[in-house]
């Protein structure tokens, strides 16, 4: 009886396995082996021997005029099998024609040698023989078979072969097919040689067939098997090869052992059929899932994309392996919705960067600041010294990109707190004309990798595939993390503002320099910021000079001033791990560098004032070069009664002035001056002189005295006649030995001597008339440059006072040859009333009526003078201040109230 079946392949010229169709419930078809009876082909070869001659062509023959079609065949007898494949030997036919036949006119098989009588059927094979043989055609050419080498197994220098062959089109034959994505191909290599290799299918992985009889598959991998079995099975393919099965390398891993790796028993690459890419129609009819790491693999031709395109259409389906694949999440479907009550799509700009992979961004719409992870990123750590370089060269890379830039964020999901590690939101952020998607650059560079995720979980980056070809990109490339090179470890910046004394040694460095650059590292309060130099590692505080911004707390159980909060949120989203540039005017005591911020050419103090975060700090201010932009913005800010201001009243400010006295001498507008107290005058009450400097004056009499100095090398003996008079100018020798310009205050034409006050220092002394010559004209032009000044609402105590020695010697440390900042309160002919205040002072410059008056008060060393200041009723805050200064000296039993409560009289 004649049956029919579909060939599956094709054993050697003379045996075909045969299959039945599919069972109603898509089941695989049985499978049978037909020898075709009285003729005999060459045998293949296998691992263990070679082919026999003509076996290739013989069984291509047969394979190119049966496999995939349907034939009628009749087995003679069957005989046992050791496994479920039933084995017979038989005839079989395609569309009439008789295969045995077709093989012997050919010249593609032999008729078998028999000791039965020959039948009319054998004598017409024969005579089909003779006639093949004649014609030499098939085993019958007198050339011989074409000489060729068949590799049985894998090539032994694999990656060689890859990187020879990678990305190029190789005619194949499919020899086997193990499961529904791994198969083993003949590869017909241009020089002739056969070439086999087992490929598994790029970009897929289908469930695993059992290679034992009995063995139970993974689910659908028979169907997936049989799936790529009646599509490829001994089909003529195109093979491009594209990978050893080698997942990304380990980051940090050093390339210590450099021995050579063992022959791979399997390559990566693409499969295609004159119908397509069978991996592709494996995914859509579900038996197929996607490979993540193979994307970068796929990249170049857009194969990943077209993959993910088929796996959707699958998941819709719910076919096969897809079947009960978990609804998307609100994360994935919902790419405009809310997530956690925030919106998952927004614009917005990048303040601060955490890490390689984590960002803060202000969103445009709701002003809201939200901390975010870049999706199926992970950056390198900081606390591991072999991580810590490329961790800080992440989160440079990100600042460089991303800090103020304007952003576009997709939310893709969100991970649940998971112990120590809180929720956090996951995002794809782009940036730039171009919508670079940060991550994908970060990971290209090889300074973050790609996590893994679960097969079915989708909670990933919208861009995960491009994430893995980055990530592949890197690693083929060496880059990054995946170099294997130690890097040195980083050394931490050194902190110049560590100690005053430390500090101060820096000054004159950065003022020479002027403007400085520098990289925002922290704001510690509005005005309070630690700046990182990254060309020379080093970090310093900065204050800024000529405002106040109210302070932050610095604890939990601190509480901060009104708005303290509000200026230092407004520096952090503004000028944090900002570019900036820096200008050094002094430094305080604690070692905080007081000076200038700029942002481009934003000032930082003046957008400060402007937002009505931070007040102007007039006796610092007065002094700067842009203290009029300073005094418009805060006028501005109150205007606008913003923050600080925003119970401001003006009429009500003029009222709580408080007018000057009948008799008292009016208020003088704030002058502050740069100083050096260049002498000091204990007799008749407390007196001094002061220089002030940066002035022309000042530069003048440097050059002056140069002159002064060259023109006094010479010998100039004084005039035969010259007799000093008082209020003459002369030039003095002092008891340094140099000449300086000098004033007569009186002479003395009995004993040869003068009393002299040294017009450009103050100080005063006894010449001989020996040293003494008449003042040359060129040198009387510049006003002398020492000013009588005394200290403005205190007097100290008086001479005749135990204490007396201790306040001038106090006033002497806290003030001679030393530069400070003076307020003229007011003018006494030439006499001029002074407050001084020491720049280096911290409290000075948060307080702007902190003075060194105040604290000679504070001590006990002085009182209010209301006797010889006739204009403290002009200055109503400052006769406060100086109140509770005299109070805590009483309370604190300072000074002259060592022993009780009794003030000297007034």
């Amino acid at each position: 009886m004649s049956l029919k079946a579909i060939v599956k392949s094709v054993i050697s010229g003379d045996t075909l396995v045969l299959r039945g169709r599919t069972g109603p419930q898509g089941q695989s078809p049985k499978e049978r082996i037909l020898h075709l009876a009285d003729v005999v082909a060459p045998r293949m070869g296998n691992q263990t021997r070679e082919d026999e001659p003509w076996a290739f062509e013989s069984r291509d023959f047969l394979r190119a005029l049966t496999v995939g079609k349907e034939v009628s065949f009749t087995s003679t007898h069957s005989f046992p099998s050791n496994d479920d494949v039933t084995r017979d030997f038989g005839t079989a036919d395609i569309g009439g024609m008789d295969v045995a036949s077709e093989m012997l006119k050919n010249g593609w098989a032999k008729v078998k040698e028999s000791k039965r009588d020959p039948t009319e059927d054998d004598i017409r094979k024969r005579d089909i023989e003779a006639e093949a043989k004649a014609a030499g055609k098939g085993l019958w050419n007198s050339h011989g078979p074409q000489a060729r080498a068949v590799h049985q197994t894998m090539p032994t220098d694999s990656q060689a072969f890859v990187s020879e062959w990678k990305g190029k089109f190789i005619d194949a034959l499919v020899e086997q097919v193990r499961d529904g994505s791994t198969l083993r191909v003949r590869l017909f290599m241009p020089d002739g040689e056969h070439q086999m290799v087992n490929i598994a299918l790029a970009g897929v992985r289908c469930a695993r067939a059992s290679p034992k009889q009995g063995e139970p598959s993974e689910p659908w991998a028979e169907e997936a098997k049989f799936f790529t079995e009646s599509r490829l099975l001994q089909r003529p393919v195109r093979v491009i090869i594209l990978s050893l099965p080698t997942a990304t390398a380990t980051p940090f891993q050093t390339g210590a052992n450099n021995a050579p790796p063992p022959p791979a028993s399997i390559f990566i690459g693409t499969v295609l059929h004159p119908a397509g890419n069978v991996a592709e129609h494996l995914v859509t009819a579900g038996l197929a899932r996607v490979v993540d790491w193979h994307a970068g693999m796929l990249a170049a031709g857009g194969g990943m994309e077209r993959l993910r395109a088929c796996e959707k259409v699958a998941k819709e389906k719910r076919a096969c392996l897809y079947a009960n694949v978990p609804t998307a999440s609100a994360s994935t479907t919902q790419s405009n919705g809310t997530a956690n009550g925030n919106v998952r799509v927004f614009d917005g700009t990048v303040i601060r960067v955490w890490s390689g992979d984590q960002i803060s961004v202000i969103d445009k719409e709701s002003g809201k600041e939200r901390r975010l992870q870049l999706s199926s990123t992970k950056g390198p750590k900081l606390s591991d010294p072999k991580q810590a370089y490329y961790a800080q060269e992440a989160r440079e890379f990100l600042r460089k990109k991303l800090i103020g830039k304007h952003v576009k964020v997709m939310i893709d999901f969100i991970r649940p707190r998971d112990g120590e590690y809180e929720e956090r939101e996951c995002a794809t952020v782009r940036y730039g004309n171009q919508n670079s998607n940060v991550a994908e650059q970060l990971v290209e560079k090889g300074l973050a990798s790609v996590v893994r995720h679960r097969r079915d979980d989708e909670d990933r980056s919208s861009d995960y595939d491009k994430l893995m070809a980055a990530e592949q990109a890197a690693v083929a490339e060496t880059r990054g993390i995946h170099s294997g090179k130690e890097q040195p470890a980083v050394k931490p910046s050194v902190n110049i503002s560590e100690s005053g004394a430390r500090a101060t040694t820096f000054v004159n460095g950065f003022k020479r320099q002027g403007k400085v650059s520098a990289i925002v590292d922290y704001v510690a309060s509005g005005s309070r910021f630690k700046l990182f130099l990254p060309k020379d590692n080093q970090s310093l505080t900065l204050v800024l000079n000529g405002i106040r911004a109210p302070r932050t707390a610095r604890n939990p159980s601190e509480r901060s001033e009104p708005f303290g909060q509000e200026a230092a949120d407004f520096a952090t989203r503004r000028y944090m791990q900002r570019d900036v540039e820096f200008e050094v005017d002094t430094v305080d005591k604690s070692g905080g560098f007081i000076g200038t911020l700029w942002l481009k050419s934003e000032n930082v103090a003046i957008s400060l004032v402007k937002e009505g975060l931070a007040s102007v700090h007039s006796f610092s201010a007065d002094g700067l070069s842009w203290s009029t932009q300073l005094y418009a913005a805060e006028a501005e800010a109150k205007q606008a009664q913003q923050n600080l201001w925003e119970n401001y009243d003006e009429e009500a400010e003029k009222a709580a002035q408080v007018p000057p006295a009948e008799n008292d001498p009016g208020r003088l507008k704030s002058e502050y001056l740069d100083v050096i107290i260049s002498d000091v005058r204990a007799e008749n009450g407390l007196s001094f002189s002061v220089q002030i400097l940066n002035t022309e004056g000042i530069a003048t009499l440097e050059k002056l005295m140069r002159d002064f100095s060259l023109h006094h090398r010479v010998a100039h003996p004084a005039p035969s006649n010259f007799v000093p008079k008082a209020g003459d100018l002369v030039s003095a020798k002092f008891s340094d030995g140099s000449w300086y310009r000098a004033r007569i205050r009186r002479a003395s034409p009995i004993k040869k001597e003068a009393e002299v006050t040294f017009i450009d220092y103050g100080n005063q002394d006894s010449v001989s008339f020996s040293n003494l010559r008449p003042l040359d004209p060129k040198f009387r032009s510049l006003p002398g440059q020492a000013q009588d000044a005394r200290l403005s609402f205190i007097r100290l105590v008086a001479s005749e006072s135990e204490y007396h020695a201790d306040a001038v010697q106090r006033f002497r440390q806290l003030c001679e040859g030393r530069k400070l900042v003076a307020n003229i309160d007011y003018k006494e002919g030439a006499m001029l009333h002074l407050r001084l205040i020491d720049p280096n002072d911290p409290v000075a410059t948060q307080d702007p009526l902190a003075c060194i008056n105040a604290d000679l008060l504070r001590e006990g060393l002085a009182s209010i003078d209301r006797k010889g200041c006739k204009y403290l009723g002009a200055y109503p805050h400052i006769m406060s201040k100086l109140q509770i200064a005299v109070a805590e000296a009483k309370r604190d039993r300072a000074g002259m109230f060592e022993f009780g409560d009794v003030e000297e009289d007034e």
